[in-house]
């Protein structure tokens, strides 16, 4: 993907040293009395700062939030960003206020492309300053809707179409994203216009528009960069009064591959996500604080974790190339861009971790570390307690998703972390495991540390998916009059209220923090015509957590093989994360009593073959592998072997986090 360099938007549109202040509430005012908050440590300290929502000064949007820190913090950096990691001292900054102009001359420009409240924007950008302008703009015009530029021209055409998004902004520096926006607007009739980001070399507006023409499309071509100078720095023309419960955005749940489901998030449950992730920080995260951001800002948590929570608190992110941590040469650098910019924080998933790894720490000044935040998939205790050693920083596991905003719990940041658990609800944030019937039905509570589907409540909850059909087992009814999001996965609450998650009731396959939709694969082995029945697993693996595999069985009388299979549904999925890695043909599929694929049984196979690979790999000594089933769902490897050959295993499994047990030979 292409680099951007738009120095003269910087050097001319953002000049004016005014602010459009409608009332003035200070900021400072809010995030002091958070600061000044006891420490969180323990779940009683979670319940007491819960016990102050809602504040009476909560900002009411997201531009609101902006404008206030604009106005508090109005001279320090808000944005700082590198192109190459080779480059990294080498970086444009926004101020507060620099920010806020930005923004709202944004959203002066949707306005005049008729952008109005509830009008869907696409955005289809990598990591940029204007991805930030664009994403809080599009909030203030109407509703912004962050796309993943890796998807296929099918899926986004298919996401615009369901939105019914009226304009995209895109970077027109791109070649592939360029042939793939013209892919995709093909099927996408309610699009009319489209806003390039512009870069010193790439294609022109001109050529871009009579492309669009000679297709007889009636999309219109437009310059961000000539459009954001043309518009008001200083106020809203839409003179919009942004209610808490407008929608503020769609985001897609399916992480970057497959056709995710569409989450509605208004402004309220994002401001209040946001409020409850700095409470939970407190002190710990300030306006002297530099977060290191390289998830990527279609993705919540870039958005949320390094973007709004950070601008609340007046603290300064640090954009790390347009692709982040997928950049080459960013890892092999993380440590000496973290002393040159003195890094405050970072927020990761357990790849990035295990790629870190290979980089030690030594040698660089990380002294201005604090803390990181980790999620996204199961991160192993080895992993955990290697990282923290070798790296000297505290890593808090956290739980989140869209659908909660972004982040449910956390390990405090100044409390006990406990390895393997998830943490602490986040203060005005409720969690509960419930026993549910086949149908998703509540029947009661969960105890203490017994296992349930894990259900979440509070400000933050997301209003529903887009697609009716989506929202009729999104939740759980408790039958106390709140909302209780069904969570889809398991997990068990100790008497401390630490959540640990035991397994996911949901299917999805988590390869490096990206959700993978099994039905993508699925779908795509269904189409060949000599695939009877197929059913997509995620296979444990030592870095990523999850590769996807497919197990197949054939129609009667058919033969292909394994590697025809895998060729086949290469040319066909979409993103290359979710093809899988092997594909095996069994004579016939684990079946349930009523004739459904019971995967559970699949990924116990799995488990078991992963297990026996990595023993001999490691050349150690077994009688047996096989597996342990709880009852729940859950299921235990075991392993018999000689009692001296236990700390061999343990070496050889140490960055699988599936449970396993050793058996003595007898």
């Amino acid at each position: 993907m292409g680099l951007i360099s738009t120095s003269r938007v910087w050097r001319t549109a953002l000049k004016d040293n005014s602010l459009s202040v409608k009332k003035r509430v200070n900021q400072a005012s809010l995030i002091d009395r958070a600061n000044k908050t006891k420490p969180v440590r323990t779940l009683n300290d979670v319940k007491a700062i819960g016990e102050q929502w809602p504040p009476h000064d909560l900002p009411e949007s997201s531009y609101e939030l902006l404008r206030r820190s604009a106005e508090t913090y109005a001279e320090r950096i808000a944005i700082s960003y590198f192109e190459t990691a080779e480059n990294h001292h080498q970086t444009r900054k926004l101020n507060y206020r620099e920010l806020f102009q930005g923004v709202t001359r944004v959203a002066n420009l949707l306005h005049r492309l008729g952008v109005c409240q509830g009008d869907v924007v696409a955005l289809l950008l990598p990591n940029l300053p204007e991805t930030h302008l664009a994403l809080w703009g599009a909030e203030a015009a109407g509703v912004v809707m962050p796309l993943n530029p890796f998807l296929e021209a099918k899926a986004i055409s298919t996401l615009l179409s369901t939105a019914q998004a009226k304009v995209l902004i895109t970077l027109e520096s791109d070649p592939v994203l360029i042939e793939k926006m013209f892919d995709a607007l093909a099927d996408a009739p309610t699009v009319k216009n489209v806003v390039l980001v512009s870069s010193e070399i790439g294609f022109s507006c001109e050529e871009i528009q009579s492309r669009f023409t000679a297709l007889q499309s009636p999309v219109k071509v437009h310059d961000f960069t000539k459009c954001f100078l043309n518009a008001p720095v200083d106020h809203l023309e839409s003179k919009r009064k942004i209610s808490p419960d407008e929608v503020a955005s769609y985001f897609c749940t399916g992480g970057t591959t497959g056709l995710p489901k569409i989450a509605v998030r208004t402004h309220a449950q994002v401001i209040a996500n946001t409020w409850m992730v700095s409470a939970m920080l407190g002190a710990a995260l300030n306006e002297e604080s530099v977060l290191f951001c390289g998830l990527p800002l279609f993705h919540v948590n870039g958005v949320i974790i390094t973007g709004l929570v950070p601008f609340f608190k007046g603290a300064s992110v640090l954009l790390g190339t347009p692709l982040g941590y997928r950049t080459s040469g960013l890892i092999p650098k993380f440590w000496e861009i973290v002393e040159q910019h003195r890094v405050t924080a970072f927020s990761a998933v357990p790849t990035l971790l295990v790629s870190l790894l290979e980089h030690p720490s030594a040698g660089y000044d990380v002294s201005s570390f604090r803390f990181a935040i980790c999620g996204a998939a199961p991160l192993s205790a080895e992993v955990l307690q290697r990282f923290e050693q070798t790296c000297q920083i505290s890593i808090s596991e956290g739980y989140g998703m869209t659908e909660t905003s972004c982040v449910a719990s956390l390990n405090p940041v100044d409390g006990e972390h406990r390895p393997g658990s998830v943490g602490l609800p986040l203060p005005a944030q409720e969690l509960q495991a419930a026993i549910l019937d086949a149908n998703g039905n509540y029947i009661r509570d969960a105890k203490t540390d017994e296992v349930g589907v894990v259900g979440i409540s509070g400000p933050n909850i997301f209003s529903g998916y887009i697609n009716a059909r989506h929202n009729e087992h999104a939740w759980i009814n408790r039958g106390d009059g709140k909302k209780w999001l069904n969570s889809g996965d398991l997990g068990k609450i100790d008497k401390d209220g630490y959540l640990w998650l035991t397994g996911r009731a949901k299917d999805l396959i988590i390869r490096g923090g990206h959700n993978i939709d099994p039905s993508v694969i699925e779908e795509a082995l269904y189409a060949h015509p000599e695939v009877g029945l197929t059913a997509a697993i995620g296979r444990p693996d030592g870095r990523v957590g999850e590769l996807p595999v497919a197990y197949v069985q054939l129609r009667d009388g058919a033969s292909v093989s394994e590697a025809a299979l895998l060729t086949f549904v290469s040319k066909t999925i979409g993103e290359r994360a979710a093809i899988p890695k092997a594909i095996i043909i069994l004579e016939a599929l684990p079946l349930t009593s009523v004739g459904k694929i019971h995967k559970p049984t699949l990924r116990h196979m799995e488990s078991v073959a992963v297990t026996i690979k990595a023993l001999e790999d490691k050349g150690v000594e077994f009688s047996t592998v096989n597996i342990l089933e709880d009852g729940v769902g859950g299921a235990t490897v075991q392993i018999q072997t000689r009692v001296d050959n236990e700390q061999h295993i343990k070496d050889a499994l140490k960055l699988f986090t599936f449970p396993y047990e050793i058996i003595p030979m007898i």
